[in-house]
């Protein structure tokens, strides 16, 4: 028996109530980033394979969903991959976080939106100088160890 995939809608509502309870660094409702990495995704040609990962990109890091969640969930398998090589492992050096993201497919194109929203000067700029700075250079790093142009 084939299992019936959710729909984007039903990701996108599934992401939402998942993550109702979390909240921002600058304490804005963690769906606005949700959305802004989905709008991204979309804003840079990604399929809706891609739009899936990105509204769940941060559900199995945050524990808002499980690993055995996601491996069991009606999803294509490449949305499951993706979300999989963004989850960042305890411990893991970024260089080889980033080597997982540029080696699955589509995954990097959902990392770029995610981190264009982090990165967003607007965004950062309502967080305190120090946590400002600390990010901005880590998104920085990040994006320079996935080849991506700064920001």
């Amino acid at each position: 028996m084939t299992q019936t995939l959710l729909t984007l809608a039903e990701i996108e509502a599934l992401a939402r109530a998942a993550h109702s309870a979390q909240t921002d660094k600058a304490g804005r409702p963690y769906a606005e980033h949700l959305q802004a990495v989905a709008d991204g995704v979309r804003e840079r040609g990604g399929d809706d394979e891609q739009l899936a990962a990105a509204w769940l990109h941060d559900a199995v890091e945050d524990d808002v969903l499980s690993e055995d969640w996601l491996r069991e969930a009606a999803l294509p398998a490449r949305t499951r991959d993706i979300v999989l090589a963004l989850t960042k492992r305890e411990g893991e050096p970024p260089e080889s976080y980033a080597k997982r993201i540029r080696t699955t497919p589509g995954a990097l194109l959902v990392k770029a939106s995610d981190l264009a929203h982090n990165g967003d000067p607007a965004r950062l700029a309502v967080l305190d100088e120090h946590t400002c700075a600390r990010l901005t250079k880590k998104y920085a790093a990040m994006r320079a160890l996935l080849g991506l142009p700064p920001n």
